[in-house]
């Protein structure tokens, strides 16, 4: 039996903490209107685009597309998991995080969606540190913006780039397998599914992500992938 944070209390932990006071600690800031504004601290830049709003309790920069809540900041910032981040988060407010038993897991496909949404991350951060896609884009009329708009990355072209930064157990990688990220081969060895592609999110009607499309950059076949058939992608 497992013990869990009620989720009662991450609602209240968000409500309570101080969204200023948490990054303002770790990022300089100026008031700009309603919200605050400074250099986005998970990318390089030289014009701020990293915004903060006190009063809708959020984050946002226009530059890379991050977002998120106090406890999301700790997790990205620190590179907590997300309990660490919310004992780190509650411990800051002087409050003792609770846990209840927990039989089975409140909904077997969170990891996979949580896999999915590091996937998108990491896509992100390798598009970054790739000419030739950012040319690739540019060349269709793709500017930097638009592509942290609609969140546009790169799947490097190697055979283990997730399978290195997610598979560190052997319940993660068959997560993976699961989330159509890797696939096994017939003898049993894991390989990423998406490799020197142009990688486009796939998201359900609440925003997460359940897929990817990616567009080869090169001269390999097939063009265009898809994700396979998986319990959050269901082509039909």
């Amino acid at each position: 039996m497992s013990m869990r944070i009620p989720q009662t209390f991450i609602h209240e932990l968000v409500a309570r903490a101080n969204l200023l006071d948490v990054i303002g600690a770790r990022v300089a800031l100026k008031k700009a209107g309603a919200n605050y504004k400074g250099l986005c601290p998970f990318h390089s830049e030289k014009t701020p685009s990293f915004s903060v709003s006190p009063e809708k309790g959020f984050y946002h920069c226009f530059g890379c597309g991050v977002h998120g809540n106090a406890i999301d900041f700790v997790m990205r910032y620190e590179n907590r998991s997300f309990p660490e981040a919310v004992e780190a988060l509650a411990d800051m407010l002087h409050l003792e995080v609770p846990r209840e038993s927990q039989a089975e897991p409140q909904n077997e496909l969170d990891s996979v969606y949580a896999l999915l949404r590091e996937a998108e991350q990491i896509y992100r951060r390798a598009l970054r540190d790739h000419a030739v896609a950012i040319d690739y884009l540019k060349n269709r009329g793709i500017d930097g913006n638009t592509a942290a708009r609609f969140a546009i990355g790169y799947a490097p072209d190697a055979w283990d780039t997730l399978v290195r930064a997610l598979g560190g157990t052997e319940e993660t990688l068959k997560k993976l397998i699961e989330a159509g990220l890797v696939k096994e081969n017939d003898q049993g060895r894991r390989y990423d599914t998406f490799r020197d592609r142009i990688m486009f999110p796939i998201r359900d009607g609440r925003g997460r992500v359940i897929g990817f499309g990616g567009r080869v950059l090169g001269s390999g076949e097939p063009k265009y992938l898809n994700s396979p058939e998986t319990p959050v992608f269901h082509k039909r």
